[in-house]
Protein backbone atom coordinates (compact mmCIF):
# COMPACT_ATOMS: atom_id res chain seq x y z
CA UNK A 1 0.00 0.00 0.00
CA UNK A 2 1.73 3.01 -1.31
CA UNK A 3 -0.39 5.32 1.36
CA UNK A 4 1.11 3.09 4.11
CA UNK A 5 4.82 4.45 4.61
CA UNK A 6 6.37 7.89 5.11
CA UNK A 7 9.29 8.24 2.35
CA UNK A 8 10.60 11.39 3.45
CA UNK A 9 10.47 10.26 7.16
CA UNK A 10 13.64 8.14 7.76
CA UNK A 11 15.80 10.72 9.85
CA UNK A 12 12.99 11.55 11.76
CA UNK A 13 12.32 8.00 12.70
CA UNK A 14 15.96 7.85 13.18
CA UNK A 15 16.22 10.03 16.20
CA UNK A 16 12.44 9.10 17.47
CA UNK A 17 13.86 5.69 17.94
CA UNK A 18 17.63 6.71 18.88
CA UNK A 19 16.81 9.08 21.69
CA UNK A 20 13.64 6.62 23.01
CA UNK A 21 16.67 4.28 23.56
CA UNK A 22 18.44 6.28 25.25
CA UNK A 23 15.69 7.21 27.86
CA UNK A 24 14.64 3.42 28.33
CA UNK A 25 18.93 3.05 28.78
CA UNK A 26 18.30 6.04 31.62
CA UNK A 27 15.09 4.38 32.84
CA UNK A 28 16.41 0.75 33.31
CA UNK A 29 19.99 2.12 34.78
CA UNK A 30 17.75 4.31 37.55
CA UNK A 31 15.83 0.77 38.37
CA UNK A 32 19.04 -1.19 38.83
CA UNK A 33 20.93 1.47 40.96
CA UNK A 34 17.92 2.66 43.17
CA UNK A 35 15.48 -0.35 43.64
CA UNK A 36 17.29 -2.66 46.61
CA UNK A 37 16.20 0.23 49.14
CA UNK A 38 13.23 1.35 47.65
CA UNK A 39 11.04 -1.94 46.41
CA UNK A 40 13.52 -4.99 47.17
CA UNK A 41 13.06 -7.79 49.28
CA UNK A 42 14.33 -5.63 51.74
CA UNK A 43 12.93 -2.63 50.78
CA UNK A 44 11.09 0.21 52.36
CA UNK A 45 8.08 -1.08 49.52
CA UNK A 46 9.25 -4.84 48.98
CA UNK A 47 7.79 -5.90 45.90
CA UNK A 48 6.66 -9.79 47.45
CA UNK A 49 4.67 -7.98 50.13
CA UNK A 50 2.71 -5.96 47.50
CA UNK A 51 2.61 -8.88 44.99
CA UNK A 52 0.74 -11.25 47.74
CA UNK A 53 -2.49 -12.04 46.33
CA UNK A 54 -2.57 -9.70 43.66
CA UNK A 55 -4.20 -10.96 40.28
CA UNK A 56 -1.76 -10.92 37.45
CA UNK A 57 -3.41 -8.65 35.11
CA UNK A 58 -3.85 -6.01 37.95
CA UNK A 59 0.01 -5.96 37.71
CA UNK A 60 0.94 -7.60 34.53
CA UNK A 61 5.15 -8.68 34.41
CA UNK A 62 7.50 -10.87 34.52
CA UNK A 63 8.03 -10.31 38.63
CA UNK A 64 4.57 -12.09 39.13
CA UNK A 65 6.21 -15.13 37.76
CA UNK A 66 9.25 -14.98 40.18
CA UNK A 67 10.79 -12.24 42.26
CA UNK A 68 14.21 -12.18 43.95
CA UNK A 69 16.71 -9.06 44.19
CA UNK A 70 19.08 -11.11 42.25
CA UNK A 71 16.65 -11.23 39.32
CA UNK A 72 15.41 -8.14 39.65
CA UNK A 73 18.97 -6.68 39.40
CA UNK A 74 20.02 -8.68 36.00
CA UNK A 75 16.35 -7.96 34.71
CA UNK A 76 17.69 -4.37 34.78
CA UNK A 77 20.91 -4.58 33.70
CA UNK A 78 19.44 -6.88 30.79
CA UNK A 79 17.15 -3.77 29.82
CA UNK A 80 19.64 -1.18 30.21
CA UNK A 81 22.54 -3.75 27.87
CA UNK A 82 19.68 -3.69 25.12
CA UNK A 83 18.68 -0.48 25.09
CA UNK A 84 21.95 0.53 24.57
CA UNK A 85 22.52 -1.83 21.74
CA UNK A 86 19.25 -0.17 20.34
CA UNK A 87 21.03 2.85 20.41
CA UNK A 88 24.39 1.67 18.83
CA UNK A 89 21.76 1.03 15.71
CA UNK A 90 21.17 -2.91 16.54
CA UNK A 91 17.60 -2.82 15.51
CA UNK A 92 18.63 -1.34 12.48
CA UNK A 93 20.73 -4.35 11.72
CA UNK A 94 18.77 -7.03 12.01
CA UNK A 95 15.39 -8.23 9.76
CA UNK A 96 12.03 -6.26 10.79
CA UNK A 97 10.90 -9.25 12.34
CA UNK A 98 13.87 -9.16 15.16
CA UNK A 99 13.37 -5.37 15.05
CA UNK A 100 9.88 -5.37 16.37
CA UNK A 101 11.17 -8.26 18.88
CA UNK A 102 13.91 -6.17 20.33
CA UNK A 103 11.27 -3.16 20.57
CA UNK A 104 8.90 -5.41 22.39
CA UNK A 105 11.16 -6.76 24.77
CA UNK A 106 12.45 -3.41 26.15
CA UNK A 107 8.29 -2.29 26.78
CA UNK A 108 7.57 -5.99 28.17
CA UNK A 109 10.97 -5.36 30.35
CA UNK A 110 10.22 -1.77 31.62
CA UNK A 111 6.56 -2.44 32.14
CA UNK A 112 7.26 -5.14 34.68
CA UNK A 113 9.32 -3.00 36.52
CA UNK A 114 6.51 -0.08 36.39
CA UNK A 115 4.19 -2.54 37.71
CA UNK A 116 5.62 -3.28 40.97
CA UNK A 117 7.15 0.10 41.53
CA UNK A 118 4.29 1.12 43.56
CA UNK A 119 4.64 4.55 45.16
CA UNK A 120 8.26 5.07 43.68
CA UNK A 121 7.29 4.55 40.06
CA UNK A 122 3.70 6.47 40.11
CA UNK A 123 5.37 9.46 37.89
CA UNK A 124 3.56 10.44 34.56
CA UNK A 125 7.04 9.95 32.73
CA UNK A 126 6.75 6.49 33.79
CA UNK A 127 3.60 5.76 31.71
CA UNK A 128 4.58 8.64 28.93
CA UNK A 129 7.87 6.32 27.86
CA UNK A 130 5.74 3.13 28.10
CA UNK A 131 3.23 4.33 25.53
CA UNK A 132 6.16 5.90 23.42
CA UNK A 133 7.83 2.41 23.79
CA UNK A 134 4.63 0.47 22.78
CA UNK A 135 3.88 2.50 19.96
CA UNK A 136 8.07 2.34 18.35
CA UNK A 137 7.66 -1.88 18.49
CA UNK A 138 5.21 -0.77 14.87
CA UNK A 139 7.96 2.17 13.75
CA UNK A 140 9.96 -0.53 11.75
CA UNK A 141 13.47 -0.47 10.67
CA UNK A 142 15.75 1.12 8.19
CA UNK A 143 14.64 -1.63 5.97
CA UNK A 144 10.99 -0.06 5.35
CA UNK A 145 9.87 3.64 5.44
CA UNK A 146 8.20 4.46 8.53
CA UNK A 147 4.65 3.69 8.87
CA UNK A 148 2.37 6.96 8.42
CA UNK A 149 -0.07 5.48 10.97
CA UNK A 150 2.50 5.57 13.86
CA UNK A 151 3.90 8.32 12.84
CA UNK A 152 0.39 10.17 13.47
CA UNK A 153 -0.25 8.17 16.73
CA UNK A 154 3.25 9.17 18.02
CA UNK A 155 1.95 13.51 17.18
CA UNK A 156 -1.61 11.97 18.73
CA UNK A 157 0.66 10.90 22.11
CA UNK A 158 2.34 14.60 21.71
CA UNK A 159 -0.87 16.66 21.49
CA UNK A 160 -2.32 14.55 24.44
CA UNK A 161 1.05 15.19 26.61
CA UNK A 162 1.01 19.06 25.77
CA UNK A 163 -2.70 19.75 25.32
CA UNK A 164 -3.25 17.62 28.73
CA UNK A 165 -1.33 19.60 30.73
CA UNK A 166 -2.23 23.39 29.01
CA UNK A 167 -6.11 22.33 30.10
CA UNK A 168 -5.21 21.14 33.46
CA UNK A 169 -3.17 24.79 34.00
CA UNK A 170 -6.28 26.86 33.35
CA UNK A 171 -8.58 24.57 34.99
CA UNK A 172 -6.42 24.33 37.75
CA UNK A 173 -4.50 27.17 40.08
CA UNK A 174 -5.91 30.91 38.86
CA UNK A 175 -2.42 31.79 38.72
CA UNK A 176 -2.16 30.25 35.68
CA UNK A 177 -4.77 32.82 34.17
CA UNK A 178 -3.31 35.54 35.98
CA UNK A 179 -0.10 34.70 34.38
CA UNK A 180 1.91 35.00 38.21
CA UNK A 181 3.06 31.18 38.61
CA UNK A 182 5.77 31.32 37.92
CA UNK A 183 6.62 34.29 40.52
CA UNK A 184 6.71 30.91 42.60
CA UNK A 185 7.31 27.86 40.27
CA UNK A 186 11.03 27.79 39.75
CA UNK A 187 11.64 28.79 43.36
CA UNK A 188 8.75 25.73 44.81
CA UNK A 189 9.56 22.82 41.74
CA UNK A 190 10.38 19.59 42.91
CA UNK A 191 14.08 19.13 42.45
CA UNK A 192 15.64 22.95 40.98
CA UNK A 193 18.55 22.86 39.03
CA UNK A 194 21.27 24.60 38.77
CA UNK A 195 20.10 27.51 36.61
CA UNK A 196 16.72 27.30 38.48
CA UNK A 197 17.79 30.57 41.21
CA UNK A 198 18.41 32.33 37.87
CA UNK A 199 15.27 32.02 36.39
CA UNK A 200 13.66 32.58 39.77
CA UNK A 201 15.28 36.16 39.97
CA UNK A 202 14.01 36.72 36.43
CA UNK A 203 11.92 40.41 36.25
CA UNK A 204 8.40 39.90 37.28
CA UNK A 205 7.08 41.28 33.64
CA UNK A 206 9.54 38.14 31.84
CA UNK A 207 7.58 35.49 34.44
CA UNK A 208 4.57 36.66 32.60
CA UNK A 209 5.42 36.37 29.47
CA UNK A 210 6.84 32.99 29.87
CA UNK A 211 3.37 31.58 31.16
CA UNK A 212 1.78 32.92 28.60
CA UNK A 213 3.93 31.53 25.94
CA UNK A 214 3.43 28.55 27.69
CA UNK A 215 -0.17 28.83 27.23
CA UNK A 216 0.08 29.01 23.85
CA UNK A 217 2.74 26.16 23.33
CA UNK A 218 0.20 23.73 24.99
CA UNK A 219 -3.27 25.06 23.93
CA UNK A 220 -2.33 26.48 20.25
CA UNK A 221 1.06 25.07 19.10
CA UNK A 222 -0.21 20.90 19.56
CA UNK A 223 -3.20 21.26 17.03
CA UNK A 224 -0.49 22.56 14.26
CA UNK A 225 0.70 19.07 14.69
CA UNK A 226 -1.85 17.64 12.98
CA UNK A 227 -1.47 20.07 9.81
CA UNK A 228 0.37 20.06 6.34
CA UNK A 229 3.88 20.53 6.40
CA UNK A 230 5.88 22.67 6.78
CA UNK A 231 3.27 23.91 9.39
CA UNK A 232 3.67 20.72 11.10
CA UNK A 233 7.21 21.00 11.50
CA UNK A 234 7.37 24.22 12.80
CA UNK A 235 5.23 23.65 15.13
CA UNK A 236 7.37 20.63 16.31
CA UNK A 237 10.42 23.10 16.57
CA UNK A 238 8.43 25.34 18.83
CA UNK A 239 7.37 21.82 21.33
CA UNK A 240 11.48 21.59 20.58
CA UNK A 241 11.87 25.04 21.83
CA UNK A 242 10.18 25.20 25.14
CA UNK A 243 10.71 21.76 26.19
CA UNK A 244 14.82 22.74 26.16
CA UNK A 245 13.63 25.95 28.60
CA UNK A 246 12.18 23.83 30.92
CA UNK A 247 15.48 21.50 30.43
CA UNK A 248 17.06 24.42 31.64
CA UNK A 249 15.42 25.60 34.54
CA UNK A 250 14.70 22.51 36.33
CA UNK A 251 14.55 18.59 36.89
CA UNK A 252 11.75 16.31 35.22
CA UNK A 253 13.38 13.34 34.73
CA UNK A 254 13.13 12.33 30.99
CA UNK A 255 9.43 13.85 30.76
CA UNK A 256 11.41 16.91 29.05
CA UNK A 257 13.61 14.78 26.44
CA UNK A 258 10.78 12.57 25.95
CA UNK A 259 8.48 15.09 24.72
CA UNK A 260 11.53 16.50 22.72
CA UNK A 261 11.99 13.01 21.00
CA UNK A 262 7.99 12.48 20.40
CA UNK A 263 7.91 16.31 18.06
CA UNK A 264 10.17 14.69 16.00
CA UNK A 265 7.47 12.40 14.80
CA UNK A 266 5.82 15.69 13.31
CA UNK A 267 9.52 16.95 11.82
CA UNK A 268 9.61 16.43 7.65
CA UNK A 269 13.40 14.58 7.68
CA UNK A 270 13.77 14.65 3.90
CA UNK A 271 13.44 18.89 4.34
CA UNK A 272 15.13 19.59 7.56
CA UNK A 273 18.32 17.52 6.64
CA UNK A 274 18.22 19.99 3.44
CA UNK A 275 17.79 23.16 5.66
CA UNK A 276 20.92 21.84 7.61
CA UNK A 277 22.32 21.30 5.27
CA UNK A 278 22.87 17.00 5.68
CA UNK A 279 23.11 14.38 3.36
CA UNK A 280 19.40 13.00 3.20
CA UNK A 281 19.02 9.59 5.34
CA UNK A 282 18.33 6.74 5.00
CA UNK A 283 18.25 5.92 1.13
CA UNK A 284 14.87 4.97 0.17
CA UNK A 285 13.62 1.83 1.48
CA UNK A 286 11.46 -0.95 0.19
CA UNK A 287 8.00 -1.35 1.00
CA UNK A 288 6.75 -2.98 4.18
CA UNK A 289 5.48 -6.57 3.94
CA UNK A 290 2.03 -7.51 4.33
CA UNK A 291 2.44 -9.06 8.54
CA UNK A 292 3.71 -5.68 8.86
CA UNK A 293 0.65 -3.76 7.76
CA UNK A 294 -1.47 -5.71 9.27
CA UNK A 295 0.19 -5.44 12.82
CA UNK A 296 0.57 -1.47 12.32
CA UNK A 297 -2.95 -1.49 11.78
CA UNK A 298 -3.91 -3.97 14.60
CA UNK A 299 -2.15 -1.49 16.67
CA UNK A 300 -3.59 1.92 15.18
CA UNK A 301 -7.40 0.64 16.12
CA UNK A 302 -6.38 -0.47 19.14
CA UNK A 303 -4.95 2.92 19.94
CA UNK A 304 -8.29 4.09 18.90
CA UNK A 305 -10.40 2.22 20.76
CA UNK A 306 -8.43 3.19 24.30
CA UNK A 307 -8.54 6.90 23.11
CA UNK A 308 -11.85 7.14 24.73
CA UNK A 309 -11.01 7.65 27.96
CA UNK A 310 -8.51 10.13 28.03
CA UNK A 311 -10.41 11.81 25.70
CA UNK A 312 -13.53 12.05 27.83
CA UNK A 313 -10.84 12.81 30.57
CA UNK A 314 -9.34 15.73 28.52
CA UNK A 315 -13.15 17.23 27.96
CA UNK A 316 -14.12 16.54 31.58
CA UNK A 317 -14.77 19.19 34.34
CA UNK A 318 -13.18 16.78 36.33
CA UNK A 319 -9.92 16.27 34.50
CA UNK A 320 -7.41 14.27 36.21
CA UNK A 321 -3.04 14.11 35.86
CA UNK A 322 -1.06 11.61 34.73
CA UNK A 323 -3.49 8.54 34.86
CA UNK A 324 -3.71 5.55 33.23
CA UNK A 325 -6.62 3.48 32.36
CA UNK A 326 -4.95 0.36 32.19
CA UNK A 327 -2.13 -1.58 33.61
CA UNK A 328 -0.61 -1.95 29.63
CA UNK A 329 0.33 1.70 30.28
CA UNK A 330 -1.54 2.08 26.80
CA UNK A 331 -3.07 5.65 26.17
CA UNK A 332 -2.74 7.65 29.09
CA UNK A 333 -3.61 11.28 30.35
CA UNK A 334 -1.13 13.59 31.04
CA UNK A 335 -0.79 16.93 32.67
CA UNK A 336 1.18 18.55 35.64
CA UNK A 337 1.41 21.53 38.15
CA UNK A 338 -2.09 22.04 37.89
CA UNK A 339 -1.44 24.18 41.04
CA UNK A 340 1.78 25.92 42.17
CA UNK A 341 3.34 26.25 45.67
CA UNK A 342 3.64 29.68 46.73
CA UNK A 343 6.29 28.30 48.90
CA UNK A 344 8.36 25.71 49.82
CA UNK A 345 9.18 23.24 52.18
CA UNK A 346 11.92 20.73 52.56
CA UNK A 347 11.80 17.73 55.20
CA UNK A 348 15.62 17.57 57.10
CA UNK A 349 16.36 14.64 58.43
CA UNK A 350 18.58 14.62 61.23
CA UNK A 351 20.70 11.51 63.42
CA UNK A 352 22.64 11.56 66.29
CA UNK A 353 24.96 9.03 68.33
CA UNK A 354 24.30 10.50 71.64
CA UNK A 355 22.53 7.73 74.35
CA UNK A 356 20.56 10.03 75.87
CA UNK A 357 18.71 12.99 74.39
CA UNK A 358 18.47 16.79 75.81
CA UNK A 359 18.96 20.16 75.20
CA UNK A 360 22.75 19.83 74.46
CA UNK A 361 21.97 17.18 71.49
CA UNK A 362 24.28 17.23 68.86
CA UNK A 363 22.51 16.25 65.89
CA UNK A 364 23.93 15.66 62.41
CA UNK A 365 21.89 15.94 59.03
CA UNK A 366 21.94 13.70 55.98
CA UNK A 367 22.17 15.45 52.53
CA UNK A 368 20.14 14.05 49.45
CA UNK A 369 21.91 13.70 46.03
CA UNK A 370 19.03 16.33 44.24
CA UNK A 371 16.86 17.93 46.99
CA UNK A 372 17.70 21.14 48.87
CA UNK A 373 19.22 20.24 51.61
CA UNK A 374 22.87 22.32 52.62
CA UNK A 375 22.04 25.91 51.67
CA UNK A 376 25.19 26.35 50.97
CA UNK A 377 25.03 23.72 47.90
CA UNK A 378 23.98 24.74 44.84
CA UNK A 379 21.62 22.67 42.65
CA UNK A 380 22.83 20.10 40.60
CA UNK A 381 21.37 18.75 36.72
CA UNK A 382 20.00 14.95 37.09
CA UNK A 383 17.38 15.11 34.30
CA UNK A 384 16.86 13.09 32.58
CA UNK A 385 18.01 10.91 35.46
CA UNK A 386 15.38 9.89 38.06
CA UNK A 387 16.34 10.44 41.93
CA UNK A 388 13.22 8.51 42.99
CA UNK A 389 13.38 9.73 46.83
CA UNK A 390 14.43 12.97 46.18
CA UNK A 391 11.29 13.61 44.55
CA UNK A 392 9.27 11.71 47.43
CA UNK A 393 10.60 14.09 49.90
CA UNK A 394 9.23 17.15 47.74
CA UNK A 395 5.66 15.33 48.12
CA UNK A 396 6.42 14.55 52.46
CA UNK A 397 7.52 18.13 52.51
CA UNK A 398 3.77 19.21 50.84
CA UNK A 399 2.01 16.81 53.55
CA UNK A 400 3.27 14.14 55.75
CA UNK A 401 0.06 11.81 54.09
CA UNK A 402 2.07 11.52 51.19
CA UNK A 403 5.17 9.80 52.79
CA UNK A 404 2.80 7.92 54.88
CA UNK A 405 3.38 4.67 53.29
CA UNK A 406 7.31 4.82 53.07
CA UNK A 407 9.11 7.28 55.80
CA UNK A 408 8.54 5.51 58.50
CA UNK A 409 10.13 2.58 56.80
CA UNK A 410 13.13 5.02 55.04
CA UNK A 411 13.93 6.23 58.93
CA UNK A 412 14.06 2.67 60.14
CA UNK A 413 17.23 2.15 57.19
CA UNK A 414 18.45 4.67 58.54
CA UNK A 415 19.07 3.49 62.16
CA UNK A 416 20.16 0.63 60.99
CA UNK A 417 22.55 1.73 58.90
CA UNK A 418 21.43 -0.28 55.34
CA UNK A 419 23.86 -0.01 53.19
CA UNK A 420 21.13 -0.07 50.19
CA UNK A 421 19.12 3.42 51.31
CA UNK A 422 22.44 5.13 52.20
CA UNK A 423 23.76 4.60 49.03
CA UNK A 424 20.68 7.00 47.53
CA UNK A 425 21.84 9.64 49.70
CA UNK A 426 24.54 12.36 48.70
CA UNK A 427 26.19 12.59 52.53
CA UNK A 428 25.89 10.05 55.76
CA UNK A 429 26.87 12.00 58.71
CA UNK A 430 27.82 8.53 60.66
CA UNK A 431 30.20 6.37 58.13
CA UNK A 432 31.58 4.44 61.24
CA UNK A 433 28.56 3.23 62.90
CA UNK A 434 24.46 4.46 62.50
CA UNK A 435 22.85 6.46 64.54
CA UNK A 436 21.02 5.87 67.89
CA UNK A 437 18.07 8.33 67.19
CA UNK A 438 16.75 10.44 63.94
CA UNK A 439 14.59 12.88 63.84
CA UNK A 440 13.10 15.49 61.18
CA UNK A 441 12.03 18.92 60.79
CA UNK A 442 10.40 20.92 58.51
CA UNK A 443 11.78 23.92 57.19
CA UNK A 444 10.76 26.93 54.74
CA UNK A 445 13.17 27.67 51.94
CA UNK A 446 13.50 30.20 49.66
CA UNK A 447 16.50 31.40 47.28
CA UNK A 448 18.55 33.27 48.84
CA UNK A 449 18.85 37.62 47.22
CA UNK A 450 21.90 38.86 45.72
CA UNK A 451 23.15 40.68 48.74
CA UNK A 452 22.52 37.39 50.95
CA UNK A 453 23.80 35.45 48.43
CA UNK A 454 27.06 38.07 48.90
CA UNK A 455 27.08 38.07 51.87
CA UNK A 456 26.85 34.63 53.29
CA UNK A 457 27.43 32.31 49.77
CA UNK A 458 24.29 30.68 50.42
CA UNK A 459 22.26 29.44 47.81
CA UNK A 460 19.17 29.45 49.80
CA UNK A 461 17.82 30.58 52.85
CA UNK A 462 15.80 28.39 55.64
CA UNK A 463 13.53 29.56 58.47
CA UNK A 464 12.45 25.99 60.89
CA UNK A 465 8.79 25.87 60.84
CA UNK A 466 7.78 22.65 62.79
CA UNK A 467 9.24 18.99 63.91
CA UNK A 468 8.10 16.28 61.34
CA UNK A 469 8.86 13.76 62.65
CA UNK A 470 9.83 13.65 66.76
CA UNK A 471 12.99 11.69 67.73
CA UNK A 472 12.77 7.89 67.24
CA UNK A 473 14.86 4.73 67.98
CA UNK A 474 15.10 1.29 67.16
CA UNK A 475 12.90 -1.04 68.92
CA UNK A 476 15.15 -3.72 70.85
CA UNK A 477 14.38 -6.85 69.57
Amino acid sequence: MEWFTASGYGLSRLILQRGLAALYAVAFLGAALQFRALIGERGMLPVPRFLRGLPFLRAPGVFQLHYSDRFFAAWSWAGAALAVAVVAGAADAVPLWASVVLWAALWVMYLSIVNVGQTWYGFGWESLLLEAGFLAVFLGNARTDPPVLVLWLMRWLLFRVEFGAGLIKMRGDTCWRDLTCLYYHHETQPMPGPLSRLFHRLPRPVHRVEVAANHVAQLVVPVLLFTPQPVASVAAAVVICTQLWLVASGNFAWLNWLTIVLAFSAVDGAAAAGVLGLPAYPPPAGPAPRWFEVLVLAATALVVVLSWWPVRNMLSRGQRMNMSFNAFHLVNTYGAFGSINRTRYEVVVEGTDAQHLGPDTVWREYGFKGKPGDVRRRSRQFAPYHLRLDWMMWFAGISPSYARSWFGPFVERLLAGDPATLRLLGHNPFPGAPPTHVRARLYRYRYTTRQERAATGAWWHRTLEREYLPPVALRPE
